[in-house]
């Protein structure tokens, strides 16, 4: 019976230096995380590869779900699976024969490749990709080799424990490992642009919480809903989200009520980033994200971004700053959140929409609108509506 592992390859990380070790043990601790989720592999790194093999009879069956989590572990390049076979050509040979027929159905032509870790092995490289490649060519004569454009590389590795075989390598995930720079607090809003700004920071090795205002009764359980589902979808990548829900309805009717319609975007931001810098202080969170893009709305201009920055107490990161809309939905579809970010509810920033919003604003100006308010009594009548669900990933 030909047994498989996973192998998944070092990215960024093979970069750090004296650093290495730090990044390393992070990316095993997620690798070994998902594995708990899924079922009884055995894990373990050497030469910038972590390798997963079943030990089971059910971890052999869950493989390709295996798979699919390793995909979206930050911090690797490249992924595949490959067929193990001791280090001598006999064996290589009957693995290659057995193993690539099945997983080369859909291919037309081939390239071979070898790689030897180790030194010692009698074959060199190009004499052991020859090899195999007539192998391959006995076992599968419809196939042809194309050493320019092939369909596929079939690799050989030779490596310090097994010789590994397999035929076409995935892209990781890329970045580096999660929890390996700091944390971060998402304003996560019921939109396309928020949850790809958090999949952007946690593809750099950020952990991030979220915090969500809600306007009830004017907008809705189901608008709730929709964003811890949002929640749902990050954790695919991060394993845990905390999300701290702040009701802004006060607020809301305030500034509606006493100040002038104009600024009405431009105050209501300044208190979501003045309440999120409180929750950043308590969840020790280092900065506040958000999923803004210059220009894309009145409330993203350079001038409104600088107002609402003032009132944060911690740095703002906007890595979605230079994307354009099309860009963002592309990665959106990517990790899956595209669908749910479209449905119909409304979220809190689209509650007593002003008809001419401020784009160019001024700070003094803003500010002397906001000191018409009661601002600090009503942030710590929000700071009491907080609740905070955590959700942990599911498989």
């Amino acid at each position: 019976m030909i047994r498989e592992a996973i192998l998944c390859k070092y990215g960024e990380v093979v970069l750090k230096g004296t650093n290495r070790g730090h990044f390393e043990s992070q990316l095993l601790r997620e690798v070994r995380r998902r594995v708990e989720l899924v079922g009884n592999y055995g894990v373990r790194n050497n030469q910038s590869t972590i390798y997963v093999t079943p030990i089971d009879s059910e971890a052999v069956r869950n493989l390709d779900m295996m798979y699919d989590q390793l995909s979206k572990v930050f911090g690797f390049a490249g992924i595949c699976r490959a067929a193990i076979a001791e280090k001598n050509m006999d064996e290589i040979r009957k693995t290659a024969r057995e193993y690539l027929p099945g997983v080369m159905l859909k291919y037309k032509s081939f390239k071979c490749e070898a790689k030897r870790s180790d030194k010692s092995f009698p074959l060199s490289s190009p004499e052991i990709s020859v090899d195999i490649g007539g192998e391959i060519l006995d076992a599968i004569p419809r196939l042809h080799v194309d050493l320019n454009n092939p369909d596929v590389i079939v690799r050989i590795e030779i490596r310090d424990d097994y010789a590994y075989i397999h035929a076409g390598q995935d892209r990781g995930a890329g970045g580096m490992p999660t929890g390996s720079a700091g944390k971060g607090l998402l304003l996560l809003s019921g939109g396309i642009d928020s949850p790809v700004a958090a999949y952007m920071m946690m593809k750099r090795g950020m952990e991030v919480d979220c915090v969500h205002f809600d306007s009830f009764p004017y907008t809705s359980e189901a608008a709730r809903d929709k964003v811890l589902e949002l929640a749902r979808k990050l954790c695919e990548y991060s394993g845990k989200i905390k999300v701290h829900m702040i009701s802004l309805t006060h607020i809301q009717e305030e500034i509606r009520d006493r100040c002038e319609e104009d600024y009405s975007t431009l105050l209501l931001r300044r208190f979501m980033m003045k309440l999120a810098t409180k929750v950043a202080g308590e969840q020790n969170c280092h900065v506040l994200v958000t999923g803004e893009s210059l220009g894309q709305v009145a409330s993203q201009t350079l001038q409104a971004l600088c107002v609402t920055d003032d009132a944060a107490g911690v740095p703002v990161f906007r890595p979605l700053i230079g994307m354009d809309k099309e860009e963002i939905i592309r990665v959106s579809r990517k990790i899956d959140t595209f669908d749910t970010s479209i449905l119909p509810y409304d979220d809190c920033c689209t509650v007593f929409t002003p008809r001419h919003p401020k784009t160019q604003p001024e700070l003094d100006k803003v500010i002397a609108q906001e000191n018409i308010l009661d601002v600090e009594p009503l942030i710590e009548e929000a700071w009491k509506t907080r609740n905070t669900v955590v959700i942990n990933q599911e498989v």
